[in-house]
């Protein structure tokens, strides 16, 4: 599998591209900005963009939708708790004094136990609330794009509209922690690291 990560966007989110190199299928995980240099990014190595899935509803992580949907025809995929954040983005781009457009309407909504297929390669959707109702995280093949659930000795932030503590710690704890230690965490901002690092090491979840 191709995967590209680009930060992208006013908070640096992390947006992944991830293709099927016999097909050249792509999707695009959590558009959140800077629309041309993921354009770019996809047309270096030929890919044509199939969905573009979003892990949450804020604005950091879904901004380049519209842009990235309009030059390629990708259906837009996102939780139905969080599909309705993106025709309403201005109120959590508010909090950080940032003035951005509405995303387009999801095209289809995704939730627990889904797949998303591009090529010949399949993402398991996981749903991990907490961050936000509809937070989801993505795995296929030793790999597992988290949004901002979790990170790097850290975990996400419950203090947004639709936060909750509690049930993000049980989400990392009773979905994501479940997996191999071996698999790489991908996360909406920051390093990569992964499922092990984080048991040992994360304080707020892990051994820390």
């Amino acid at each position: 599998m191709i995967i590209k990560e680009l930060a992208v966007g006013p908070l640096m989110a992390n947006c992944f591209i991830c293709g099927c190199p016999e097909t050249k299928e792509a999707v695009v995980i959590d558009p959140g900005g800077d629309a041309n240099s993921i354009l770019r990014s996809l047309a270096d190595d030929t890919l044509k963009v199939k969905y573009i899935i979003n892990t949450h509803g804020h604005f950091d992580h879904v901004s380049a939708n519209g842009k990235i949907k309009d030059a390629t025809g990708a259906d837009i995929l996102i939780h139905p708790l969080d599909a309705p954040m993106l025709t309403n983005l201005s109120s959590n781009a508010a909090i950080f004094g940032i003035s951005v457009e509405n995303s387009p309407p999801c095209d289809q909504t995704i939730e627990e136990g889904d797949t998303v297929s591009f090529g010949n390669v399949t993402l398991n959707v996981i749903h991990t609330p907490g961050h936000t109702p509809g937070g989801i995280s993505l795995f296929t093949n030793g790999f597992v794009f988290v949004g901002d659930t979790l990170f790097a000795g850290s975990i996400g932030r419950t203090d947004f509209p639709g936060g909750d503590f509690n049930t993000l710690i049980s989400s990392i704890q009773t979905k994501l922690f479940k997996m191999d230690d071996t698999v790489k965490v991908l996360s909406g901002h920051g390093p990569e690291t992964s499922i092990g690092r984080e048991k040992r090491y994360n304080p707020f979840v892990g051994g820390g």
